[in-house]
């Protein structure tokens, strides 16, 4: 019987000591599994920021100024990541004629209501000439001394016509000169009237699809 306690003593001190050993967290279950939440869900907001910072961002339509391309409560997804990469290789990013890009407002003032951020048609680059005469865009540059027609070539006739204003100017170094698609009378503020040109470290990138209604997602 004496021998008997003594087995039964020595194989109960491996299972006290397994015990005593045991990690703090895994004696703590709820902690543990409370601490695990957080830690994703400081992770999903963490790679949240960085995706809407260098990848992608998504941006609401307000106003008339893109009709009839974009209406109001549209839902963009902008590409990010070309802006990144030239960022990266420290280079300014020059995005392409006709692309819709988004890019913050120049006229930006919180106390007046304005929106922060504009989505636009680019028509010019640095160096070129662009007038509207007559409800017609024509841009000059050295590839085209005679002048050619951004909305009947790459722009595919998207914008509506004609195009008010009298416009003769040249496109200053470092900017775009854009373009909102609806250019009858004053529905759209843009490089023609009260704008200016954009420069090019404004532009948050250029719009890539529209996924929201979603009986209207396409991608530009």
């Amino acid at each position: 019987t004496s021998l008997s306690i003594k087995l039964l003593v020595f194989a109960a001190k491996p299972c006290i000591i397994r015990r005593m050993d045991a990690h703090f967290l895994d004696r703590h279950p709820r902690l543990r599994d409370s601490l695990g939440l957080i830690i994703f869900v400081v992770g999903v907001i963490i790679g949240t920021i960085l995706i809407n910072t260098f990848v992608f961002r998504s941006f609401g339509v307000q106003g008339p100024s893109m009709e009839n391309t974009m209406h109001t409560n549209d839902r963009l997804i902008v590409d990010r990541l070309s802006v990144t990469i030239k960022q990266l290789q420290n280079k300014q990013y020059i995005p392409q004629r006709g692309q819709i890009i988004v890019f913050k407002n120049p006229n930006y003032n919180p106390t007046l209501g304005h929106d922060e951020y504009i989505v636009k048609r680019v028509i010019a680059f640095a160096g070129e000439r662009v007038t509207v005469k007559n409800g017609v865009v024509t841009v000059y540059n050295s590839e085209h001394p005679n002048g050619f027609n951004p909305d009947t070539t790459v722009n595919k006739n998207e914008p509506k016509s004609p195009t008010s204003g009298d416009v003769d100017t040249k496109v200053s170094e470092g900017t775009v000169f854009v373009m909102g698609d609806n250019r009858e009378g004053n529905f759209s503020c843009d490089s023609r009237n009260c704008m200016g040109n954009i420069p090019l470290y404004d532009i948050v990138g250029p719009v890539i699809a529209r996924i929201f209604p979603f009986t209207q997602i396409r991608g530009f």
